[in-house]
């Protein structure tokens, strides 16, 4: 019996996949630069940039274009997210290179007090949000404690590449202040997936006992077999890649492999991109050096491409709506007093200053493109309706265009020290600056 075959991509999609692929990508290259003049992270341009190209500006003001471009046929779009997809994971990957594991161990109590404080009051204030939102909100025959339950997941969440993305923007990934932000970035990525995991098991099949523990067993075991097998192996692997261009192809291999391990499991692709990254990080500096190359083109290509294809959902015109737009007002009033008051008091409570609280909070409060992914689940299953979802999603850019001023604001108001010093000249060294 001869074997089937899918046909080839065709002219005509991989046309529209160029198109949109340079178009994206020089848009948002160009607003990335516009708002690093105005002292804002690139990634807040590269968010714009979706934004002007999907239907609020280009599907009004050219719909005959919009539509060619940004058509509703599925295996076109999946075409663009695919790229989008690999960009996060190499994103997340490459963070993690950057990551101290020593100043994460030191720092280890007060990342899980900053981190469960920073979950735990948003999640709260999340919750009783969805417990009185208006019924236009909830989706038709939808029971409010679930949406409740999904809006209070949606509120807690951050986004430890928009964090990452940022804090390299600003160049402040040497800072002890941005290590632990990216510790405790870690901590809410990890437990965020968790909670997403029971909130969307529990509206599939109602709250079981397994759809609690089956996350908490597939933890434990990733981490088992990160660090009894994962790490000598990763270690052995890219000791005998010879040649730059042999330590990128392992390393990319190795960051893919975790990442589509972790998806295999039910869990999200990027947490395993991450672990994937700390491995190859544990590897050494030798094999930091030659990852120099990687680096440059995820954060100069397909991070940009990635952010400014996660704009191009959003349509600001939903907001039309006077109850909408109050509703989308008082949604990010909470997220933000949530967040920042959870870091503050999570900060204090493990006897941190306040200008570091302060940064943390900052930090804490970009959900960025995270909370967009978790929007669409909670369309995908019903949870959210075309009101609902307009708001997470305004929630998760105005987070993430709010936390720069303040973190730069607030990390500059901290000393450096000399182990800040040190770390900044191993960085140059790896990246081959004087």
């Amino acid at each position: 019996m001869p074997s089937v075959t899918a046909p080839p991509l065709g002219g005509h999609a991989l046309l529209v996949l160029l198109v949109q692929a340079s178009l994206l990508l020089g848009v948002a290259l160009l607003l990335g630069r516009i708002a690093t003049r105005f002292k804002l992270p690139a990634v807040s341009g590269e968010l714009t940039a979706g934004v002007l190209l999907g239907p609020s500006v280009l599907g009004r003001l050219i719909p005959g274009f919009h539509h060619w471009l940004q058509t509703t046929q599925a295996s076109q779009v999946h075409l663009l997210d695919a790229v989008g997809q690999l960009g996060v994971i190499l994103l997340v990957g490459t963070t993690a290179l950057e990551i101290d594991p020593a100043l994460v161990r030191r720092t280890g109590r007060t990342s899980l007090t900053v981190g469960a404080f920073g979950l735990l009051i948003p999640l709260g204030l999340g919750c009783a949000a969805g417990v009185v939102a208006p019924a236009a909100l909830l989706p038709v025959g939808r029971e409010r404690g679930l949406f409740a339950l999904f809006i209070g997941v949606a509120m807690c969440v951050s986004a430890l590449p928009v964090i990452a993305k940022m804090l390299s923007d600003m160049r402040l990934l040497h800072r002890d202040i941005a290590q632990l932000t990216i510790a405790v970035g870690v901590v809410d990525d990890v437990t965020g997936w968790m909670l997403l995991s029971v909130a969307s098991a529990t509206v599939a099949s109602g709250f079981t006992l397994g759809s609690v523990a089956e996350p908490l067993c597939r933890l434990v075991l990733i981490t088992v077999c990160a660090t009894f097998l994962g790490r000598p192996a990763i270690r052995w692997l890219m000791a005998r890649a010879r040649s730059p261009q042999m330590v990128t192809g392992t390393a990319t291999v190795v960051i893919t492999g975790c990442a589509a391990a972790t998806q295999a499991m039910d869990m999200e692709a990027s947490f395993g991109a991450l672990v994937g990254g700390l491995l190859v990080g544990a590897a050494g500096a030798e094999t930091k050096r030659g990852l120099a190359p990687l680096r440059s083109v995820t954060l100069s290509v397909l991070a940009p491409l990635y952010f400014a294809e996660a704009g191009l959902r959003m349509d600001l015109f939903a907001l039309g709506t006077p109850l909408i737009a109050l509703a989308a007002l008082c949604a990010l009033v909470v997220a933000t007093v949530g967040k920042f008051t959870g870091a503050l008091l999570g900060a204090r409570v493990a006897r941190l200053d306040r200008r570091a609280a302060l940064v943390l909070g900052a930090g804490m409060n970009a959900r960025g493109v995270i909370q967009i992914i978790v929007a669409g689940i909670g369309l995908r299953l019903g949870v959210l309706n075309t009101a609902s979802y307009t708001i997470v999603m305004l929630v998760a850019v105005g987070t993430s265009l709010m936390a720069p001023p303040v973190l730069r604001r607030a990390v500059q108001r901290i000393e450096v020290n000399d182990g800040e010093r040190a770390r900044l000249q191993r960085g140059k060294d790896l990246a081959g600056v004087s």
